[in-house]
């Protein structure tokens, strides 16, 4: 019989894991020997803080992240085939959500090995869950262009969107340039629109608000190299 394939959650914070994590979750976690993962050391990590007893020399690390060949998916498959279920983690939040993790898990269906997916944060979920928009209707769109004339248009193409299909819009940036991409939605999106501006998800320093543009202008956030996303939604 084959293994499975575990889409292990990640905390999103140094809060504390039971927080964000369930303990039966926890202990499947820590019960397996085989994982596939974003980024090794981070994944140690993780592994030793649910479990400061285990020991991570007999642990099996494959790494996937950006830069790996598709043409190793199948050996880190490998014991999933000889029967070991295997643990895929992200390097925070949920494997297969923003992060390569998709392409093993679709990889496993196409062999035949379950793929089962354990409660944990996810910052698009939590983000949206709180923020007051469209939850019946909404859109990933991760990274958006870094050139700023590029992000400027993408951001009124989005503006547009959620006006036309009544969609909240969630994009993410890379924490040190949080503030320029605050800075362009302000120039970009018109006075009434909405924006929830969620940074620091589960952690005590956690920041949620939503607002329109014209009163994020008087009151700008500083939040350089927290981790954050963004959500808009123009409704007229």
């Amino acid at each position: 019989m084959k293994g499975k394939l575990y889409m292990l959650p990640v905390n999103l914070s140094e809060a504390d894991l039971q927080w964000a994590i369930p303990e039966n979750v926890l202990k499947q976690t820590i019960g397996l020997k085989v994982f596939i993962v974003e980024n090794i050391r981070t994944a140690r990590r993780f592994l030793k803080k649910a479990d400061r007893t285990i020991d991570i020399d007999q642990l099996h690390f494959f790494e996937l992240n950006k830069h790996t060949p598709k043409d190793s998916l199948h050996e880190m498959l490998q014991k999933a085939e000889e029967g070991l279920d295997i643990g895929l983690m992200s390097e925070a939040g949920m494997p297969g959500i923003a992060d390569p993790g998709a392409d093993i898990a679709l990889l496993a269906h196409q062999k035949g090995i379950q793929v089962v997916a354990l409660t944990g944060p996810s910052s698009v979920s939590l983000a949206l869950a709180a923020s007051g928009l469209n939850g019946q209707s909404f859109a990933f769109n991760g990274y958006l262009p870094i050139e700023k004339a590029d992000r400027i248009k993408r951001l009124r193409d989005l503006e547009n969107r959620s006006l036309r299909e009544n969609q909240t819009q969630l994009f993410i940036e890379t924490p040190f340039r949080n503030n320029q991409i605050i800075t362009d939605i302000l120039e970009a999106c018109s006075a009434d629109t909405l924006l929830c501006i969620a940074a620091d998800i589960t952690a005590e320093t956690e920041f949620v608000k939503t607002a329109p543009i014209r009163e994020w202008k008087k009151n700008k956030p500083d939040i350089n190299k927290r981790p954050a996303i963004f959500l808009l939604h123009k409704y007229r």
